[in-house]
């Protein structure tokens, strides 16, 4: 186990929680009278319904394995008790790159990150660029393919 804490959002760590305890106490409980009644069917070994229903519980349970280890060393953040200018997790950033376009992102846990939604890991090459930096400071950021790029913070909010 990692000692690096996975932090989280509030909404991230309900997230998990939620999906867990459905896993836990609906989907898998489902899942296991499911392939009850198909194994009670006969033959297991050609039995589509049996043998789906074992694949659907295997993963279940990796699920389950995954979201308890990830669970196992939650550090919940809440951006609304952050304060300041600086960036730190759970920011709200707005940034303006080399050709004045201008982009809103949020700074979030690994396990939350939705490009659609604008929110970036914090471990993220332009989340840790961003780390500490404050209104007016220039970053620079490399992107896979070698090249940069160049952004300018505008603005820093939490809540």
């Amino acid at each position: 186990m990692s000692d690096t804490p996975n932090y989280m959002t509030p909404a991230g760590y309900q997230r998990f929680v939620d999906e867990s305890q459905w896993l836990a106490r609906v989907e898998r409980p489902r899942v296991v009278v499911e392939v009850q009644d198909a194994a009670a069917q006969g033959d297991r070994s050609e039995n589509a319904e049996y043998i789906y229903g074992k694949k659907r519980l295997r993963e279940i349970d990796r699920r389950l394995n995954f979201l308890s280890r990830r669970l196992a060393n939650v550090q919940v953040v809440d951006p609304k008790m952050q304060k300041g200018d600086r960036v730190f997790f759970g920011a709200t950033v707005e940034l303006e790159d080399e050709e004045a376009v201008v982009a809103t992102w949020h700074i979030v846990g690994e396990d939350e990150v939705d490009l659609e939604k604008k929110h970036i890991s914090w471990k993220s090459p332009l989340g840790r660029a961003l780390l500490k930096k404050g209104v007016d400071d220039v970053i620079t950021v490399k992107r896979p393919d070698g090249a940069t790029l160049e952004y300018t913070v505008l603005a820093v909010r939490y809540g």
